[in-house]
């Protein structure tokens, strides 16, 4: 997807990832073209990605950010492999962002391992897209 221009997100690259075995991405559509309108350059791996897939992937695209979407339930443990996987190619400096299904009591955990934000489905896109252009400056 190009990058629709202006925008609080313009010149950012933002790879949308679908990790594990969800096969549901309307949500992650939905986001990507959010983020395209708001003038980032979005990547969407598709579905069903590895961790590894999804860090090679952001390092190759060199992104500005990764948003994980995940309905699974497996959302600890597919968030902690990418975020580790970003810290061995020297690149934890890259912001992680969950999405999908997340129950509240997991929130904190993810926050603590390194995920800088998590939305859930009830997130409004805007506060999305500010919460990503603070973090990204």
């Amino acid at each position: 997807m190009s990058a629709a221009g202006a925008g609080p997100l313009a010149g950012k690259r933002i790879l949308v990832a679908k990790p594990g075995l969800d096969g549901h991405d309307a949500g992650a559509k939905v986001i990507a073209l959010a983020l395209r309108d708001a003038g980032a350059e979005v990547i969407y791996t598709g579905l069903r990605k590895s961790p590894e897939f999804i860090v090679r992937v952001a390092l190759d695209e060199d992104v500005a950010a990764v948003g994980l979407s995940i309905l699974s339930g497996s959302h600890q443990e597919l968030s902690h492999e990418v975020l580790a996987g970003l810290r061995a190619a020297g690149a934890g400096d890259i912001p992680v962002f969950v999405g999908g299904t997340i129950p509240p009591q997991d929130r904190a955990r993810l926050l603590d391992a390194g995920v800088r934000g998590v939305f859930t489905n009830d997130t409004p896109l805007a506060h999305m897209i500010d919460e990503l252009a603070r973090a990204l400056g």
